[in-house]
């Protein structure tokens, strides 16, 4: 069962981000390499990154170049279908919140399973929710989505550290895996919402050496 819900977790975050990724693409009106490339980056960037700092050699998608089959279909897929929905940013942002939940706890499973300990698992399940999505932005000529004043990669952070505790607390890893989701989800979409913000440094006037 761990292994089964490790494996569909990493599927699920490839699908849905390769789908923002070709979002992206079709917002900057590209042709269907420029899909399939925003796609597959996006959908396998934050994993690849993942296994390079574990050491997990071969990365994931080499292993299994399906990933890279399945990226590029979604792409060719979006191709044809990007016009239809209403609005594509909006989309793009729900299915972002989606893969970023997904990732934060496949990534911290990932790495609990390769023998990280609990803050190395958490980090790498930030990493692999954020990195793909990054990449896809500064391809597609996109502002940053975690560099946006709401809440994105501290929602990541939320799920893959509940992630970890539970499984820490001998939780299931299915258990676990709803949990953390959940929480990271639940998180992101009311950042969406309510634009939920963390305090933020303000700049105020030096102290004079009379005053120090």
């Amino acid at each position: 069962m761990t292994s089964f819900v490790v494996v569909s977790l990493d599927w699920m975050g490839v699908v849905v981000f390769a789908i923002t990724g070709a979002l992206v693409a079709s917002r900057k009106e590209m042709d269907i390499v420029g899909f399939a490339l925003l796609a597959t980056v996006t959908g396998i960037g934050g994993g690849t990154f993942r296994d390079l700092v574990l050491g997990l050699t071969p990365v994931f998608w080499v292993r299994a170049p399906e990933y890279l089959v399945v990226c590029v279909g979604v792409a060719c897929v979006t191709f044809f279908t990007a016009h239809l929905p209403q609005s594509r940013y909006r989309i793009l942002l729900w299915l972002d919140a989606i893969g970023l939940a997904v990732f934060a706890v496949g990534g911290a499973k990932i790495a609990l399973t390769a023998g990280a300990a609990a803050p190395i698992a958490v980090a790498m399940g930030v990493a692999t929710a954020t990195f793909g999505g990054i990449i896809r932005d500064v391809l597609g000529g996109e502002s940053p989505v975690i560099l946006s004043r709401e809440i994105y990669a501290t929602a990541a952070l939320v799920g893959a550290t509940i992630f970890v505790a539970l499984v820490s607390a001998d939780a299931s890893a299915t258990t676990a895996s709803i949990a953390g989701f959940c929480g990271a989800f639940a998180l992101r979409a009311a950042a969406m919402r309510y634009g939920w913000t963390l305090p933020r440094y303000k700049s105020r006037p030096g102290r004079s050496p009379e005053d120090i």
